[in-house]
């Protein structure tokens, strides 16, 4: 068993419970992880693993880190889950919220958002 699959249950599990508190419909979620489609979606949800690749774990980490930086930067749990949807006027955003950059941006809008909250961590 490569590391990949030991990785894609736990991570895609945990995914699937920040998609929970950040109220992320499975058509945005089948965007975040660069899925073929919402069948794929809901196998994983089901633990079927046999089909993540490299990409969708390099995807989930960085949701991960998004997630963990919010809490990191708010300390209530309502703020930090809610920053994710709220529309944002940082140039980064333009109005947009973080989710609709993670959606739209694939891989670069989560490396746009981690990059953000980063920055905001260090300041």
């Amino acid at each position: 068993m490569t590391i990949e699959r030991e990785m894609a249950g736990p991570g895609l599990r945990t995914f699937f419970r920040i998609c929970e508190k950040w109220r992320v419909p499975p058509e945005q979620q089948v965007l975040i992880l660069g899925c073929r489609d919402r069948t794929t979606l809901d196998a994983w949800q089901r633990g079927d693993y046999a089909e993540v690749s490299g990409d969708v774990l390099v995807r989930i980490s960085y949701v991960l880190g998004i997630y963990k930086a919010l809490h990191t930067i708010f300390p209530d749990e309502r703020n930090a889950d809610g920053w994710v949807t709220a529309s944002n006027n940082a140039p980064l955003f333009a109005g947009r919220s973080a989710i609709e950059l993670m959606v739209e941006g694939g891989v670069a809008g989560l490396v746009s958002v981690r990059s953000y909250l980063d920055a905001q961590l260090n300041s």
